[in-house]
């Protein structure tokens, strides 16, 4: 089972973030209870507070500390809770602080490089880990947490080409299938870990991500030398996860043929399915934001082609029509709700017999 920094995880599986309200404590905390690494998104939080308009910073860092609190009840100790906090946000430093506050027990970042990660955690109890796409992430970063804070990550996570959300990848690359494969990126980054494992006498357990599906996947990547794996869109169609009902089932009822790869106004690829919204963008070629949280530090919104916060809580709730439902590349094989144990026991049961 991974150790990471003496915490041993029962499952070598972490629970993807996944915001809006995707994943928040329910089940971040039920994950963590069957012995996995639950994570909380830390994107816009407090999105169902009275006041978040108003006050987006009160209210996400209020709703933050909760949902970790709350996951940490029900984990009871018997796996890790996790925070994905994205780099590009603007409340990146505070959103870091309130995890170490509430007794997160890890945090994980991407959406851009944590290089000053261990300077705002400021704690020696907290796990830090970056989420890389490439060899040349992981070699910048631990570089520079070497150089400034004397530390390496305690664990890695590499994001493939075929995950969900927002990708660190050209996104012309991404359509003329020119990226690297899981397989081809793990040796690539453990080559650059290599060096600050033996400079610090430890290990930098890599879990990998991004079209990791079933339990025969989990074994694959385990072999390959992976410490585990992230998964993240089959554990929306659980009864755990916090999206309303409405968004759970517009995510069961997807095929294949209905994942495209479109650009965030956070600057980057992400990879979603096709929805009303993503038709009326493309005919319009603007949607003028109605109101702002300030969530990004890129936006402008007299400029934005349209405002994906406001998107993603309306797929939340399940809107079809204005909601932007982000999904990795194998939504369209996921086909029935299940409970949080249940699909972890389906991913342990089969990753063991293939070992």
């Amino acid at each position: 089972m991974p150790l990471i920094k003496g915490r041993r995880l029962a499952l070598p599986i972490i629970q993807g973030g996944m915001g809006i309200g995707v994943s928040l404590g329910n089940l971040a905390g039920s994950v963590a209870a069957c012995g996995g690494m639950g994570v909380i998104s830390s994107a816009n939080t407090g999105f169902r507070e009275p006041d978040f308009w108003q006050n987006p910073l009160r209210a996400n860092l209020q709703a933050l500390h909760d949902e970790i609190k709350k996951a940490l009840r029900m984990a009871a100790g018997r796996g890790l809770v996790g925070v994905n906090i994205m780099v590009a946000t603007r409340q990146y430093p505070q959103a870091v602080q309130t995890a170490v506050q509430a007794g997160a027990d890890a945090i994980i970042c991407g959406a851009g490089l944590p290089l000053d990660l261990p300077e705002l955690a400021n704690s020696s109890d907290v796990l830090l880990a970056p989420i890389v796409s490439s060899g040349k992430a992981a070699r910048t970063i631990c570089r520079r947490w070497d150089r400034s804070f004397g530390r390496a990550p305690d664990f890695v996570v590499i994001e493939g080409a075929q995950a969900g959300g927002h990708l660190g990848f050209k996104r012309e690359d991404l359509l003329a299938g020119r990226t690297k494969t899981l397989a081809e990126l793990l040796p690539e980054v453990q080559a650059e870990l290599a060096p600050y494992e033996q400079k610090y006498n430890c290990q930098i357990p890599v879990f990998v991500a991004g079209g990791v599906y079933s339990g025969q996947d989990v074994a694959e990547y385990i072999k390959a030398g992976a410490a585990g794996v992230q998964i993240a869109t089959r554990f929306i169609a659980t009864y755990e996860c916090d999206a309303a009902p409405g968004y759970k089932e517009i995510m069961l009822a997807a095929g294949p043929e209905d994942v495209q790869i479109v650009q965030s106004p956070v600057g980057m690829p992400g990879r979603a399915l096709k929805s009303p919204l993503l038709d009326r963008l493309a005919a319009l070629g603007r949607i003028a934001p109605e109101r702002c949280s300030a969530c990004i530090t890129s936006c402008k919104p007299q400029e934005t082609p349209y405002c994906i916060t406001q998107a993603l809580i309306e797929a939340v709730k399940g809107n079809w029509e204005k909601g932007l439902f982000f999904c990795g590349s194998n939504v369209g094989r996921v086909q029935k709700l299940l409970h949080v144990d249940e699909l972890l026991a389906e991913l342990c049961a089969d990753w063991r017999r293939t070992i």
